[in-house]
Order: C-alpha cells, then sequence, then structure tokens
C-alpha cells in the first residue's frame, strides 16, 4: 500500500524506449526528454519480483561492494532484466515497497581509484557496450528516491568522466549527508578538487527527487525538488566524454559489514538528445 500511495501523489510521464511506450511515475512536472529516452520505473511496482521485472534495466550495469581487491563484481544488464533477473543482498526489490534498493556497507571490495565501496548502476547502451557521449547536446538523468539510512554520505548520481584522457574523476558528484543536506560537488578539473554547493535538506527516509544533467557542451544544471541551477563546466573537460551513475556510492569507511548507506529509488529516467 505504500508504494501505492506513493504513485497517487506522482504525475504520469510516458517514455519512449526503444519504440515501446511506458507509463512511469515521475516527479510532479517530470516530462520525457529529447530523442532517446531511457525509462526506469514502474506504474504499480510489484514487491515479489527482482528489480528487472519493475524496472527497465536495460541501459545499465551493476557494480557491487564485493568480488576481489581492486576488482568488484560486476553485473550486465542481460542479467540485470525480467522478473526473475539478478538480486542479491546488495540490489534488490523492496518486498514492502517494490524499491529498486541498494546496499552499500563502509567494509567491501572497492575500484582501484576509490576507498569506498559501493551497489551502483553504470549507464550503458543498449547494445551492451558502455555509454560514452559527448558534452555537447542535452544530456538528463531523473530520479525520483528516498535514502533509507546513511552513516555519513552518500554519493546517489553522478555525471563520470568517460574517454578522452586518463582521468577517473567524475564531472559531478550529487552527495546525500546524514543531516540531511543534499550537497552538489563539481569537479574544478580533470587533476581533481570539488567545489561544493547545498541544493536542499531532506530528513532521512523521506521521498525527494533530483535531475542531473548538461547542456550546451558547458553547462551542468541540477533541479532537487523542483528548484534548479546551474554550473559553468571548465574548459578543460572539453576532450572527455560522459556517462550516467546512480545508487549507493558509501562515502565513508570503517571494518563495518552492517553501517553503510542503503537508498530506494523509484524512479530514474536518463535521456540525450
Amino acid at each position: 500500500m505504500r508504494m501505492r500511495t506513493l504513485l497517487t501523489s506522482l504525475a504520469t510521464v510516458v517514455a519512449v524506449t526503444g519504440g515501446l511506450a511506458l507509463t512511469a511515475p515521475a516527479a510532479s512536472g517530470s516530462t520525457a526528454f529529447g530523442n532517446t529516452t531511457h525509462a526506469v520505473a514502474a506504474p504499480l511496482a510489484d514487491p515479489t519480483v527482482a528489480p528487472g521485472g519493475n524496472f527497465d534495466l536495460g541501459v545499465w550495469q551493476l557494480q557491487e561492494p564485493i568480488g576481489s581487491p581492486g576488482s568488484p563484481t560486476t553485473i550486465s544488464s542481460s542479467r540485470l532484466q525480467g522478473a526473475n533477473g539478478f538480486q542479491d543482498s546488495y540490489f534488490y526489490t523492496d518486498t514492502r515497497d517494490g524499491a529498486m534498493t541498494f546496499w552499500a556497507p563502509e567494509k567491501g571490495v572497492t575500484t582501484p581509484n576509490s576507498n569506498y565501496a559501493r551497489s551502483e548502476l553504470r549507464e550503458m547502451n543498449r547494445s551492451g557496450s558502455a555509454a560514452d557521449w559527448s558534452l555537447s547536446g542535452t544530456h538528463t538523468m531523473k530520479a525520483t528516491l528516498r535514502v533509507v539510512s546513511v552513516t555519513s554520505n552518500v554519493c546517489v548520481g553522478q555525471i563520470h568522466l568517460g574517454s578522452g584522457g586518463t582521468s577517473t574523476k567524475p564531472l559531478l558528484e550529487l552527495y546525500y549527508r546524514s543531516s540531511g543536506d543534499i550537497v552538489l560537488g563539481t569537479e574544478n578539473s580533470p587533476s581533481g578538487g570539488q567545489t561544493l554547493h547545498t541544493v536542499g535538506n531532506v530528513s532521512v527516509g523521506k521521498t525527494w527527487s533530483y535531475t542531473i544533467g548538461v547542456s550546451g557542451g558547458n553547462t551542468i544544471n541540477l533541479t532537487v525538488n523542483g528548484s534548479t541551477t546551474h554550473y559553468a563546466i571548465p574548459s578543460s573537460f572539453n576532450a572527455y566524454k560522459q556517462y550516467f551513475k546512480a545508487g549507493s556510492y558509501n562515502q565513508s569507511s570503517s571494518d563495518s559489514t552492517t553501517k553503510g548507506a542503503r537508498v530506494a529509488f523509484y524512479g530514474l529516467t536518463v535521456a540525450h538528445s
């Protein structure tokens, strides 16, 4: 009943994915964007199936906080799709409301360039290749979510640098802190350094929405619960292509496997034009 209550308060958006019209819940004022739209949502989520039974996961790959040191386990989009698709204790359907839920403990396997564990989706193309798009044009990711629990700080959305150079930095990261503050971190250059911008505050456990994107090759656009801000992209990023990420990228580490960040998503849309 919780999911039904949420959905009745949300606007309905029709997104076109691979030629198929899908009716999906979205935050109030939300629309489908551009010429290519990938929807991840379901009008009435079934809490008894894997996330792929409720959400279109055909344009995502999952990284989990397990595997061998420096080499976290990844799950392909083909394995994520369908009612009997992949799920485990780090990525699963919440049986109470059908939310696609990500769990990242403070102790877990990390990538070589990070000290923090994550359960996070990485954008892919429908062909199975890694998404890697130019800053030119308009690129947008929308989400409706809630942070169920967090020790200190969790990244719930990113635009990350792809090909074009040697940097492994993000262009931006959207953080949620245990205080309820929502903070955008914009990278100063491909070499590193972030500038932080507090853009909202939502209590732990409350549902909220964000839109992150770029347009015109030089502008970051961020909307949190209907409030929009813009940030200039330094020219040092021009050589790099990009891709979206979303989920639970914990920003604290310890020897604990019970402390961490749990994030539940009710909608996720990626669009390019």
